[in-house]
């Protein structure tokens, strides 16, 4: 029976589903029944209202005379219908034959009623078809479905509508998982609830032993409480680590053992062996177990070595500390723990030295620990370094405990000695006595190692007033056959990377930092600088001047630079970069050049020659025969060479302008340094004003220079004027092109070599005194 479209009930109609394969405009909604109520008529054409109960009644045809077939085929969109889900398997593949009934014979017959529709189902190729493209693009526009529908022999229209159902059929799925996901979670957040209901009525009171009520907990008991959880939280993680991969709990100073020792009687060599060879990349939990064993084992090596003195160390003529190899093999090399015996082709360096330092533990330990603050202390013997893996972070609030793997590159201040690339754990830990230690210990495979390195570290004590006892131990085994032979006394006495260079580094960077943080400042002095912001930015930049400065003199594969070949020199090292949208270096073309040479005078003469604003003139060419006026300064040490200082070169030709150069000039017990580079007069009255100093250009230039061997470093030291020789390293880093794409020319290559030849000869002629030193052999 047809029932008039005016009186049709409104839950008959329901909401359109906007995609349903009648033929009707995208454009219009059924989906709000007031269209349809007799007072709104006038709001749809004539004939759809007349199509509307026809349409009804031949759904329910198609739905075994059922009407309720014909309105779940009308609210196939709405995701609460539970008919929606047979639309939406209906509509995937099946589609109504032909067009709307024709309005042209409607109106010439309004009784007459309209031909039935047939469904068709899509064949199987076109729902492979349309299932493909819809993972592609679930929203193809008017192009992509009329080619898609050329192809597949469908309409547009067809098309267009089982995208629809299909995305229909997609959010309703994704929709009942995400209900699915959320019932699970609040499932699991009520049981977590009840559990912490039952805790708390079974609470009992820590004075007398019986129920407690909620809220008498004192805050300073709930805080203790807080705290206690959280250590036993890292304590049961770091002992897990070791009871899973070791094999047996952890305890203070283990024998080295391991599991992957399989034959009995193994050494801890043949475990590490066997760790290393996997090692190359930060370790996974597998391998966990074997890091954390070997630096429980480093960490009571170092320690050992740090306190011990006869027989483990003896004293040489010139008062430095030397190791006793037998003796250390017969203590520490043992099939029961250690690294095994040293790797044929290395040699050993080994050396120990002690300093009081202007810094607290805490502060130092945080140094060493933090791989940033690390490298940029010890920027003069670090060239890279990066924090691979961190394996545990420490427990209190501090880092006790911590553990962690890092790729170190350290370095040499002279072309001719190579850098060296270590592979290690480093664990820091804080002992019952209160102090701290820090030890590092290789991870590098044992094939093809050119530098293994031993447990080595400091030991750290507290001391009054702020001070700390610092005792560096240094052991490594390295192949050292490529460093030039002017360097090899320095390198095979253990100074070039010893303890003693560690300690005197750390020194002279404890007290400039001392000295960035000075208030008391002297105002009588001429030319010191009192602001606290312009101190501490001028020394900023500095500190960064000479971090590139060493990285420049050296091969170093963090700074990019690249050997040109055909130099001219065998003795000149010229390397070149493309500096591009760096704000610490002028766009274009920077060429360095850097050179190493023996002099037969001692390292203090040649520091207080060369840092000596006096003296200038009779090295620096390019300050053309100008007078040097030192602008201002900041003395960053008690040695009064160690200081930072703004210059002026007053040019003699009134056509030049004046130029200003930034200077630092640093010395210790392990060699000196005067670096300079030449700045603009903006950029500096920025800096002396508190400003950021990340945009000042710079390209440094200066001087290394180390002691010859032992006897030069004990002169330097107490600034004798003896018979031990220095070796200079000369480098200079300038712009020979502001295009970076430009090509290099041959004639820029040779007027920096010439530039570098000339100072070197004019240093020599100015230095060399009679009856100077033998040089190294």
């Amino acid at each position: 029976m047809m029932i008039p479209a005016r009186h049709m009930p409104s839950s008959m109609i329901g909401r359109s589903s906007g995609g349903a394969p009648y033929g009707s405009s995208s454009a219009l909604s059924l989906g709000q029944p007031n269209l349809l109520d007799g007072s709104n008529q006038h709001l749809l054409p004539h004939h759809l209202l007349e199509q509307i109960p026809a349409r009804a009644a031949e759904s329910g045809d198609n739905n075994n005379g059922s009407v309720g077939g014909g309105v779940g085929m009308i609210r196939g969109r709405d995701s609460m219908d539970p008919l929606g889900d047979e639309f939406e398997s209906r509509s995937g593949s099946e589609n109504v034959d032909g067009d709307a009934v024709d309005n042209a014979e409607q109106d010439q017959d309004p009784n007459q009623r309209p031909r039935k529709k047939r469904y068709h189902r899509h064949t199987q190729h076109q729902i492979q078809e349309m299932e493909a493209f819809f993972k592609e693009c679930p929203h193809p526009d008017d192009k992509q479905r009329k080619e898609l529908s050329r192809e597949l022999g469908l309409e547009p229209l067809q098309v267009k509508f089982w995208f629809q159902n299909k995305r229909t059929q997609m959010k309703n799925q994704h929709e009942r998982h995400e209900n699915s996901q959320l019932r699970a979670d609040n499932d699991k957040l009520r049981a977590e609830n009840m559990r912490y209901k039952e805790a708390l009525s079974s609470a009992s009171c820590p004075n007398c032993g019986g129920p407690a009520a909620l809220g008498e907990m004192s805050f300073d008991e709930h805080h203790l409480r807080v705290e206690n959880a959280r250590l036993r939280d890292e304590i049961d993680r770091i002992s897990a680590i070791a009871a899973k991969y070791v094999g047996k709990p952890m305890v203070p100073f283990p024998v080295l053992s391991s599991p992957l020792a399989a034959a009995p009687g193994a050494s801890a060599y043949d475990v590490f062996a066997g760790a290393a060879s996997v090692l190359q990349a930060p370790p996974d939990d597998k391998q966990q177990g074997v890091v954390v064993e070997l630096a429980v084992a480093a960490m009571e090596e170092l320690l050992r070595m740090a306190r011990l003195d006869d027989p483990l160390w003896a004293t040489t003529v010139d008062q430095a500390l030397a190791l006793d190899e037998e003796e250390y093999a017969r203590m520490f090399i043992d099939p029961r723990g250690g690294l095994g015996p040293k790797q044929y082709g290395l040699v050993s360096e080994a050396s120990r030295d002690a300093a009081v330092v202007i810094m607290t533990p805490a502060s130092l330990v945080e140094i060493l620990m933090d791989v940033n603050q690390y490298a940029a202390v010890f920027s003069s013997i670090v060239s890279r370094a990066a924090t691979l893996e961190v394996l545990s972070t420490g427990v209190a609030g501090c880092y006790d405990g911590a553990l962690q793997v890092m790729s170190v590159e350290f370095q040499v201040p002279s072309p001719l000695v190579p850098t060296r690339e270590s592979y290690f754990v480093r664990y820091c830990k804080r002992n019952a006595d209160g102090a701290w230690a820090v030890v590092d210990v290789s991870l590098d495979g044992l094939q093809g190692v050119k530098c293994r390195r031993r447990p080595s570290g400091c030991l750290i004590q507290e001391a009054p007033n702020g001070y700390s006892k610092v005792t560096w131990v240094e052991h490594v085994e390295v192949d050292d056959r490529s460093v030039h032979n002017i360097y090899k006394p320095l390198v095979g006495s253990g100074l070039a990377f010893g303890a003693r260079r560690w300690v005197g580094v750390l020194g002279r960077q404890c007290e400039r930092l001392a000295s960035a943080m000075a208030s008391n400042i002297p105002t009588s002095d001429i030319g010191v600088i009192t602001s606290s912001e312009g101190r501490k930015s001028m020394l900023k930049l500095a500190e960064r001047m000479v971090a590139s400065f060493c990285g420049g003199v050296t091969a170093s594969v963090a700074h990019q630079w690249t050997t040109l070949s055909g130099s001219g020199a065998e003795d000149v090292r010229v390397m070149t970069r493309k500096s591009v949208d760096d704000p610490g270096r002028p766009p274009g073309i920077v060429l360095n050049a850097a050179t190493s040479f023996w002099l037969p005078v001692p390292p203090k003469r040649v520091f207080d020659f060369l840092r000596d604003e006096t003296s200038r003139s009779e090295w620096d060419i390019l300050s053309n025969g100008g007078i040097v006026q030192e602008m201002a300064h900041i003395a960053n040490g008690r040695d009064h060479g160690n200081c930072v200082s703004l210059l002026r070169v007053n040019s003699t030709n009134s056509n030049q302008s004046n130029m200003l150069i930034l200077q630092e000039s640093c010395t210790d017990a392990s060699g000196s340094y005067v670096i300079y580079a030449p700045v603009d007069v903006v950029a500096m009255n920025v800096v002396l004003n508190g400003g950021d100093t990340d945009y000042v250009a710079l390209l440094p230039s200066g001087f290394a220079i180390l002691p010859d061997g032992p006897a030069g470093t004990m002169h330097a030291a107490a600034g004798a004027t003896g018979t031990g020789g220095s070796l200079l390293t000369v480098a200079f880093q300038i712009l020979v092109d502001s295009v970076p794409t430009a090509k290099l020319s041959l004639g820029s290559v040779a007027t920096v070599n010439s530039l570098i030849a000339c100072t070197v000869e004019r240093i020599k002629t100015a230095v060399i005194s009679n009856g100077g030193a033998s040089p190294p052999q």
